[in-house]
């Protein structure tokens, strides 16, 4: 029977379910036959798609936007951003253009723990969205027109948005697959 489940990962849980070292998926009882559809590092935070349904993740992954808020030291200015839209240079190569604009501070559980307050160094917010999901993408993005990522929330796949899904943190629920893919 396929599953499809929604889950908002905490700050420091790896997307897998075994580590010697490191808290993973393991502790929140989510169903064990299934896996993370695109990983979120160990770092970030939000919305994880969990599924055993390979054909359909490797489908979804193929074709659907993520959505990002990242708290970043510093506030780009518009050629900053500006960059990041035409795509840009990381270590694993070349961006796609994305979407991305400054937001006010969003209304997010509380990081635990929580960011590194330093009393000189202004902070804001950015929402980007990409198509792609290459490896700590969005870090190295920010990192690389000079801003670097102090706290990462995934918020949206597809059509899943986990501010309108209502999931407290750590928790998850099994959805339909319809609800994934829309009608």
């Amino acid at each position: 029977m396929k599953k499809y489940i929604i889950f908002n990962k905490p700050f420091g849980v790896l997307s897998q379910f075994t580590s010697d070292i490191h808290r993973t998926l393991n502790e929140f009882n989510l169903p064990k036959e299934v896996y993370a559809v695109g990983r979120l590092d160990k770092d970030s935070e939000g919305l994880l798609l969990l599924s055993n349904d390979g054909p359909f993740i490797k489908n979804f992954l193929d074709k659907h936007e993520r959505e990002y808020l990242a708290q970043v030291e510093g506030i780009p200015k518009e050629e900053d951003l500006e960059q990041l839209r035409s795509g840009i240079m990381i270590k694993t190569g070349p961006t796609l253009p994305c979407k991305i604009e400054l937001v006010s501070t969003p209304n997010l559980w509380e990081r635990n723990p929580p960011i590194r307050f330093r009393k000189n160094k202004p902070t804001s917010w950015i929402r980007l969205i990409l198509k792609e999901g290459k490896n700590r993408q969005v870090r190295r993005m920010t990192a690389a027109i000079g801003y670097p990522t102090l706290r990462l929330v995934r918020t949206r796949v597809g059509i899943l948005d986990i501010q309108n899904l209502k999931l407290d943190l750590g928790t998850f629920k099994e959805i339909k697959k319809a609800q994934i893919i829309g009608p």
